[in-house]
């Protein structure tokens, strides 16, 4: 039956569509919030992620969830994000938790740890081994809610003007390196600084910085490390990368229960898309820069180095877990869950990709 509005009065208009569409969904509110994001606009990945979270919240509540995203252009804060959505300057955030270690130190154990949980067991500790709930123990008292908003998978080790043959090499060696591995690195002798992603080619090329990691192929690329620094090397300090979605409990609050499922829908999808995502473009973004840039050598840092790393690492856990009691709690949840599930993880993706011959 085809309902012919042309025909109608006003009042019949208006009670067609009540009919057809249902008078509730008309009824209730239209609830606009805003996101500021770390990242500057059109970043690939990390960018992809909000707007494809933003429009699944849409599309799934039928326009009743709309939300702004504004970019580090506009907010001019890409390491204020913490502070803007705690404020309430903006009712959502796209960031990563260990750029407030210096504020918040507990926060830097949900990007990851060195030497710690790649990235699904990781994911599985969130949702299966109580992390969640300590990330709601870490960023409740401050009136925000943390969810997991995407994974760029294992991180490459970074780019060096120079190679590393040894633990001498990297004394006094100028990089950006974030988060708890960055204090690992100071802690062998690098002079480590963090700068805003959209820094870091200048002061490569300037000199201000001798080596710096970002991500990976897929973002690492499109930045033009490759143009100055030659040596590429193979993670240890990321070995699961996690950003979040940042909410103020305010904010959550005042949405409806259906809205939440549907905002905490759309946030789970678009972290999952993200990981997804960051594989695929890595492996072609890799394809690309040993065809185009011969001058690329892939490297892996010798053992000497990796030990120091791990040794350092295992050092300031232990410190750091003395200092405070949900600390610890967030240590040791992690240290205990990587046992276990690791011991699966090596009789499976590992022993199968030990087992069978490189792909060419």
């Amino acid at each position: 039956m085809k309902i012919r509005f042309a025909l109608l009065k006003p009042a019949a208009v208006v009670a067609a569509v009540l009919a057809f569409v249902g008078a509730p969904a008309l009824a209730q509110e239209t609830h606009r919030l805003t996101l500021a994001e770390t990242w500057g606009p059109n970043t690939p990945i990390l960018g992809e992620t909000t707007r494809h979270m933003a429009a699944m919240a849409e599309k799934m509540s039928g326009g009743r969830l709309q939300i702004r995203i504004d970019s580090s252009n506009k907010h001019k804060a890409p390491f204020g994000i913490f502070d803007m959505v705690k404020g309430g300057q903006y009712d959502m955030g796209h960031t990563a938790s260990y750029y407030y270690k210096g504020k918040i130190p507990n926060t830097m154990y949900f990007t990851t740890v060195p030497f710690g949980m790649t990235t699904p067991e990781q994911y599985a500790w969130f949702y299966h081994g109580g992390g969640m709930e300590l990330m709601e123990k870490v960023y409740g008292p401050h009136g925000l809610l943390s969810f997991p908003g995407g994974n760029t998978g294992n991180q490459m080790g970074g780019w060096f003007r120079k190679e590393i043959t040894s633990v001498e090499d990297l004394q006094g060696l100028k990089m950006r390196t974030p988060g708890f591995a960055g204090e690992v690195m100071s802690e062998i002798g690098v002079a480590v600084t963090n700068i805003a992603p959209g820094e870091l080619f200048t002061s490569l090329e300037r000199g201000t910085i001798d080596a710096l990691e970002w991500v990976g192929p897929a973002l690492d690329l499109p930045m033009g490390f490759h143009s100055i620094a030659n040596y590429y090397y193979s993670g240890w300090q990321e070995p699961s990368a996690e950003v979040q979605f940042l909410i103020n409990q305010k904010t959550w609050q005042s949405l409806p229960d259906d809205l939440q499922e549907i905002l905490r829908v759309a946030m789970r999808t678009a972290a999952y898309d993200m990981y997804t995502q960051s594989t695929h473009l890595n492996a072609a973004a890799w394809d690309k820069m040993k065809e185009e840039y011969p001058n690329v050598t892939h490297k892996t840092f010798p053992p000497e180095v990796i030990d120091a790393l791990r040794d350092a690492t295992m050092k300031l856990l232990a410190q750091e877990a003395e200092k405070d009691p949900l600390t610890r709690e967030i240590i040791a949840s992690q240290q205990e869950y990587l046992k276990r599930v690791r011991k699966w993880t090596e009789i499976s993706d590992k022993a199968y990709l030990n087992s069978v011959s490189t792909v060419e």
